[in-house]
């Protein structure tokens, strides 16, 4: 399992969270077709990806202004553990890493849960995403 929770951007307090209980790969971006889409500017419409191999998972950048991990900036891939943060762009939305279980009340609300690898049923398809605006009204800010 692992859940991804979005932290505001000036409190670092949890926003909303993702959790994805069989998924080897979960996608990150500002584009639809991601599995946590997250609209902000410096966010690429696919700009990373979380993939598992065996127990272990790794962060692997694809955007255009730069992945970082607990505040450096990776190159192309890696290695994830609990409780790091990772930052799309330098300015951009901070997502906590979670690997395992994890208290629900430190998760804020939980906008995706996945416990199957299927994301081809029609409720996925046609579900509408809540709309997130950030604490200064700016409307290109992190939503699902």
């Amino acid at each position: 399992m692992i859940v991804l929770t979005l932290l505001h951007p000036s409190q670092s307090t949890p926003v909303q969270s993702w959790v994805f209980d069989t998924d080897p790969v979960v996608r990150l971006g500002r584009g639809n077709h991601n599995d946590v889409v997250l609209y902000s500017a410096v966010v690429s419409r696919r700009h990373a990806e979380l993939r598992q191999d065996g127990k272990d998972w790794h962060l692997i950048s694809l955007g255009a202004n730069g992945t970082y991990l607990d505040g450096e900036l990776i190159e192309k891939t890696m290695s994830l553990q609990n409780g790091m943060i990772i930052r799309l762009g330098e300015s951009g939305p901070k997502i906590r890493v979670h690997l395992g279980a994890i208290d629900p009340k430190a998760l804020g609300k939980v906008v995706k849960r996945r416990t199957i690898s299927s994301p081809s049923s029609e409720s996925q398809k046609t579900r509408k995403s809540p709309t997130i605006r950030d604490p200064k009204g700016d409307k290109s800010t992190f939503l699902e």
